[in-house]
């Protein structure tokens, strides 16, 4: 009965979401900001959910993951401009897998690693991406990146849509949106989603459980980048082109940043709290001082000394308080294990 409940609630919070999404292109100009911005925190807060797959649920602290945002761009972008392309759905196609191939290959080095050593090698191979991405001219014509693409329109066979337009643009990545919070959900509510909790709360004894636990994080790693790579493909479309810059080491930092400020170490939600922290941020704060980005890394390093839990967090801790709820209470249940342990840890490593 328990659980049956849990999974209502659950579902209600998710109708929620996506009807609170689905009203953003009627009000947000009128709050002063631009509709454009709805488009790019649509996009990463997909982005930032496949990242917390990684980070949030199995543990893994990459801090390389721009690389396969960027190598989902680049593989959208190469269709059109090297192949000439012209259905999206092959252009996304091409998108996840070049993510999921970039990450599946890096997590065949990395997944016998952990903890630091696991974070450096993540930013080794995204630097190695990023190498590549800006020597390789004759593909990805270096660091002026690859321009003028197309917003292919969504053909669906017997009728096509054009999302040529903002508003068209952010309903397209706002149905990706759905399904990736959909099936993300019902990964980590499965006894895959159970056992690679149980990696982040104590891989040793997972393995001594029997599992195959280098063949748990790379597959889970491998999702992760499977996600950052259709993100990428959506960016750029959206930024009718593809460049370097995201899959440097100072945008895998952001959505770090952006994950933990929003608490995607405690909660499903988190991650999208902090994309929208951190764009929200930027377009104000921006229009104030051009060092808006010195108080997002302010407000991170007071989210890491006084609430290492981040804006979920804190909202679980008011809600305790305002609305009298028990201790245990959470926006989502809390995550259940394989392996009992008498307290988890918030680490990152």
């Amino acid at each position: 009965m328990t659980s049956l409940r849990s999974y209502s609630n659950d579902f209600t919070k998710m109708v929620f979401v996506f009807a609170f999404l689905a009203t953003v292109p009627l009000w947000i100009s009128s709050v002063g900001l631009y509709d454009y911005i709805a488009i790019e925190i649509i996009i990463w807060c997909i982005y930032a959910m496949g990242y917390n797959l990684a980070l949030g649920y199995t543990g893994l602290p990459s801090f390389g993951h721009g690389a396969f945002f960027g190598i989902g761009a680049y593989a959208m972008a190469m269709y059109q401009v090297h192949e000439g392309g012209t259905s999206l759905w092959v252009g996304l196609l091409l998108s996840i897998l070049a993510g999921a191939g970039a990450g599946g290959l890096s997590a065949l080095f990395m997944s016998h690693r952990r903890g630091i050593y696991f974070a450096l090698m993540t930013i080794a191979f995204g630097q190695v991406f990023w190498f590549v991405a800006i020597k390789k001219r004759e593909y990805t014509n270096g660091e002026d990146g690859l321009l003028n693409l197309e917003r292919l329109p969504v053909d669906f066979g017997i009728f096509s849509l054009d999302v040529s337009s903002n508003q068209s643009m952010y309903f397209l990545g706002l149905a990706f949106f759905m399904l990736v919070v959909l099936g993300l959900w019902t990964l980590i509510h499965s006894p895959f989603g159970y056992i690679i909790q149980s990696l982040k709360q104590n891989e040793t004894r997972t393995w001594f459980l029997g599992y195959n636990v280098h063949l748990f994080k790379w597959i889970s790693f491998t999702l992760s980048t499977a996600i950052s790579g259709l993100a990428g493909g959506l960016f750029a479309l959206t930024q009718r082109s593809a460049f370097p810059d995201v899959m440097s080491l100072h945008w895998s930092g952001i959505i770090v940043m952006m994950t933990i400020v929003g608490g995607g170490l405690v909660s499903f939600w988190g991650p999208v709290l902090g994309v929208m922290f951190y764009f929200i941020m930027r377009d104000f704060l921006g229009t104030y001082t051009s060092t808006w980005i010195l108080w997002f890394g302010v407000s991170f390093m007071a989210v890491i000394l006084f609430e290492p839990h981040g804006i979920a967090g804190l909202w679980m801790k008011i809600s305790q308080r305002i609305f009298k709820m028990s201790p245990g209470h959470r926006l989502l249940p809390p995550e259940r294990t394989l392996v009992p342990t008498p307290e988890p840890s918030n680490e990152l490593v």
